[in-house]
């Protein structure tokens, strides 16, 4: 049997009111997963880049800063730069684009959703609490691949627009408590690759 992960990252998107979403999903994630996640967090440019900091105290993964060119390894959590779109190249290591805004936001998660859909093929999108619409082109394009797609749903979500809008499209397959989705992340990478993901549930 083949024991590797059937998804190869964990995509996460998050604005405002993610910096306290991200910290409570990935403190329940535990220090052997298989796969690296990449994080886009909207957030200002004028700013010195402490996030990865912030995130780390609270994960016993480690969180870095994206940089391109460098190998990605799983267990390890990669925050999006402030000033530049974070995208996976075909070669598997990240690239960055330049940090024009894609639907208003920078860094904007549909470049990281759908370039690691088309190089990865199926990753696990998931989309947190926002204002605006970040991520429905991205989940759509992590569907089509065969990835799954996770939103944090209304009652735990500070802001409920870009979960609203990703789950708008129905290419979401759970939708979830904050406190539920490290769980199901888990139990997702746990499948390995000749098994098919369940379908759809909240």
């Amino acid at each position: 049997m083949d024991t590797s992960p059937r998804y190869g990252l964990v995509a996460i998107a998050a604005s405002a009111g993610g910096i306290t979403a991200l910290q409570t999903l990935l403190s329940t994630l535990p220090r052997d997963l298989p796969v690296p996640v990449a994080v886009v967090l909207h957030r200002s440019r004028r700013d010195v880049d402490l996030l990865p900091m912030v995130l780390g105290r609270s994960s016993t993964l480690p969180v870095r800063l994206a940089e391109p060119g460098k190998p990605v390894q799983p267990g390890t959590v990669y925050v999006a730069p402030a000033d530049a779109h974070l995208l996976v190249g075909s070669d598997r290591r990240f690239e960055l684009m330049d940090g024009g805004r894609i639907r208003h936001v920078r860094s904007s998660a549909n470049p990281l959703f759908t370039s690691a859909a088309y190089v990865l093929g199926p990753v696990i999108g998931v989309v947190l609490t926002g204002m605006g619409q970040d991520g429905t082109d991205g989940v759509q394009a992590v569907k089509r691949a065969g990835g799954i797609v996770i939103a944090q749903d209304e009652a735990t979500a500070e802001w409920f627009s870009m979960p609203r809008s990703a789950i708008g499209t129905g290419a979401v397959d759970y939708v979830l408590p904050l406190d539920r989705i490290g769980a199901k992340l888990v139990e997702l990478l746990d499948q390995h690759a000749d098994l098919t993901p369940t379908g759809a549930t909240s």
